[in-house]
């Protein structure tokens, strides 16, 4: 038999005690953005159990419970006495979905995303596909909570720019389609930074359109944007200035095919931009927090999504630079280039 090490051992079983602990609070940070928990504590004032209990209408036993637990997850701040109090960061993160750095989307996400394991473990035993509609609706609007805040700080104040004379284009009124737009927030905020264009929200999922459409009612920007349901493969329309994905082509049981269908659709001197997850190309490259992230969401999501589609090419969350310029390449796209990163995206741009 082979030595165990003791100190690596129990080092190890540290690990998996932190990783159970994470387990566990995810649901409890869902239900605490569900009831307001989060946004009854913003001011940073501390509170009791019973006052926040008063604030939110719930069960003061359960919030004395949910609030040691939020504090042994280093959520929020134990002042003793029973009191609680929000830190400035935390009440960001946990109530603002303005900032790029609110982390309520990815709880909503993955804590949705976990209910498909028996259904998965089956699929790992026959090789069948997960499809994206066959998920939960809010693992869909989880999903789009999580990308909206890295979107609205990054998408038309550096991603636009570092393309090859796009915001030139859409300044002056261009076409664009957004496929895979899900709940079209990626849309309207390329909608409401440039009026004179006319954009275009593609999706096969006919709940995430219906959503977008109802949001875009809400934020005003209507009269130049239109959301369908279609499929990346045959979506309609021509002569588009700028075809866009964010973070779905890899989802994409052909994602050749789709680009290829692109390519088809758009004007001569158009731009096609993808979004991406950051990845290196190799998986040495991603062992790491980030890659842990992605990999694991891959394997709950994004692989099973493309695996139930034709073709199932299955790039997963980490496909990398290399691979995805492949995939172009072999759509007939001659030109293709890393625009710019940050780092949770690639940003790639690919031309006829």
């Amino acid at each position: 038999m082979t030595n165990v090490d003791e100190n690596k051992l129990m080092t190890f079983v540290g690990q998996v005690i932190g990783d159970w602990g994470a387990l566990a609070s995810a649901p409890l940070v869902v239900i605490g953005d569900q009831l307001g928990l989060y946004r009854a504590m913003a001011d940073g004032k501390p509170v009791t159990a019973a006052q926040l209990a008063e604030r939110t209408s719930t069960a003061e036993r359960y919030i004395r419970e949910w609030l040691a637990a939020q504090a042994a997850s280093g959520y929020l701040a134990y002042d003793g006495d029973g009191r609680y109090h929000l830190e400035p960061e935390q009440a960001i993160a946990l109530t603002d979905e303005s900032s790029p750095a609110c982390v309520l989307g990815g709880f909503e996400a993955f804590t949705a995303a976990i209910r498909i394991a028996p259904r998965l473990a089956e699929a790992f035993r026959t090789g069948a596909g997960v499809g994206w509609h066959e998920h939960e609706a809010s693992l869909f609007r989880g999903t789009a909570r999580f990308f909206r805040p890295g979107y609205a700080a990054n998408l038309t104040e550096s991603w636009l720019p570092a393309l090859d004379g796009v915001t030139a284009k859409l300044t002056a009124g261009g076409r664009v389609a957004d496929v895979g737009c899900g709940h079209g927030y990626s849309t309207m905020l390329m909608a409401g930074e440039y009026p004179a264009s006319t954009f275009t929200g593609y999706d096969y999922h006919p709940e995430s359109i219906e959503a977008a459409r109802k949001l875009s009612a809400e934020t005003g920007v209507t009269d130049r944007v239109d959301f369908e349901v279609a499929t990346a493969k045959d979506f309609p329309g021509r002569d588009f200035d700028l075809i866009t994905y964010f973070d779905c082509l890899h989802d994409m049981g052909d994602p050749v095919g789709a680009l290829a269908h692109a390519r088809s659709a758009l004007a001569p001197d158009g731009t096609v931009m993808l979004v991406e997850p950051y990845a290196g190309d190799n998986v040495s490259d991603n062992l790491n927090p980030l890659g842990r992230l992605f990999y694991s969401a891959s394997t709950l999501i994004c692989t099973p999504a493309s695996l139930s589609q034709e073709v199932g090419a299955a790039l997963g969350a980490q496909a990398g630079e290399s691979r995805l310029r492949e995939v172009a390449n072999q759509a007939g796209f001659s030109r293709f280039r890393r625009a710019t990163e940050t780092p949770f995206n690639l940003i790639l741009e690919a031309r006829p």
